[in-house]
């Protein structure tokens, strides 16, 4: 990081992966015995391998007993959900392909293929990449700041949408707030039958609440001082009615 202007900035596909392992709630894991829905029971080490808490009684605690050592025997899949009600809530999935040793109450998963998978596409994490990474600073938090953005401060919301291109905005029938993350906050524009999705990058990244209410504040100062178009929009239609 550092004080320039980045206006591309968006995270990087290893720390996506990361935040999403840190933050969802649940996972399904598929193994040679079966598919199973956990809630509430994996944890992540600082290198990114997955522990698992699992009934003894579980197939996948015999199939990591069985399966050749080392080998790849199973994938936990993730999903990462909007907090925020939008159409098409899904905002990420992440693929994990490895292999499972049993460590005391734990299964440990040790990923040999790391796939995340967003609106622009798949994409293959490097392992070493996704060790050293770490979650996005901001994404403990990110539920509740979105959830909060939307339901007490719809008015920023809409002030926002004087920084989006008007033609970006045609037709829209809602604006929510979708992402935050250090680089930026993403806003999804919903119509009556589409959507799409419109990044507001940070002047620099923050690092935690503080700084991100500075650069929220920058975004809604610059908001004020542009022009609305969806005010302009509204204009028009009640000058053509």
């Amino acid at each position: 990081m550092g004080d320039s202007q980045d206006w591309t900035a968006v995270p990087g596909a290893a720390e996506r992966a990361r935040s999403m392992l840190a933050t969802t709630w649940s996972c399904a894991v598929t193994a040679d015995g079966g598919r199973e829905e956990l809630v509430g029971a994996h944890t992540v080490a600082e290198d990114g391998l997955v522990l698992l808490r699992v009934p003894d009684d579980s197939a996948l605690r015999t199939a990591a007993i069985c399966a050749p050592r080392g080998e790849p025997s199973a994938v936990l899949e993730f999903a990462d959900v909007a907090p925020v009600p939008v159409r098409n809530r899904i905002r990420a999935r992440l693929w994990l392909a490895g292999w499972f040793t049993a460590v005391d109450e734990h299964l440990a998963f040790r990923a040999t293929r790391v796939v995340l998978r967003q609106s622009s596409g798949a994409t293959v994490v490097a392992l070493d990449e996704f060790a050293a990474a770490g979650p996005d600073p901001l994404a403990p938090a990110e539920a509740r700041l979105l959830t909060h953005l939307a339901d007490a401060h719809p008015d920023a919301v809409e002030r926002l949408t004087r920084l989006v291109d008007p033609e970006s905005l045609h037709a829209a029938t809602r604006v929510q707030p979708l992402a935050v993350d250090r680089h930026g906050l993403t806003l999804r524009i919903e119509r009556t039958r589409a959507h799409s999705d419109v990044r507001m990058p940070f002047h620099t990244p923050a690092d935690d609440i503080a700084q991100l209410t500075e650069r929220m504040h920058v975004l809604l100062t610059q908001a004020s001082a542009a022009s609305c178009p969806r005010a302009l929009q509204r204009q028009r239609a009640d000058r053509d009615r």
